[in-house]
């Protein structure tokens, strides 16, 4: 959970950009959207193979 103390000084928006760098650098952000729907386990089969074939068409183009 990204905390972000701010002193009395600081302004809003300053801490604003703290908290949003630190969210990125947890990761929150990428999880929340892997989060957002549900891939039955067949679907989630279907694209890694998908992913693994285009993988090694792109390695097989690369030795060409």
């Amino acid at each position: 959970m990204p905390v972000v103390k701010v002193s009395g000084s600081g302004s809003f928006e300053n801490a604003l950009k703290k908290f949003k760098r630190q969210c990125e650098k947890e990761g929150i952000l990428s999880d929340v959207k892997k989060r957002e729907h549900y891939d039955k386990p067949s679907v989630k089969k279907k694209k890694k193979t998908i992913a693994a074939r285009k993988k090694i068409l792109k390695s097989l183009k690369k030795f060409s």
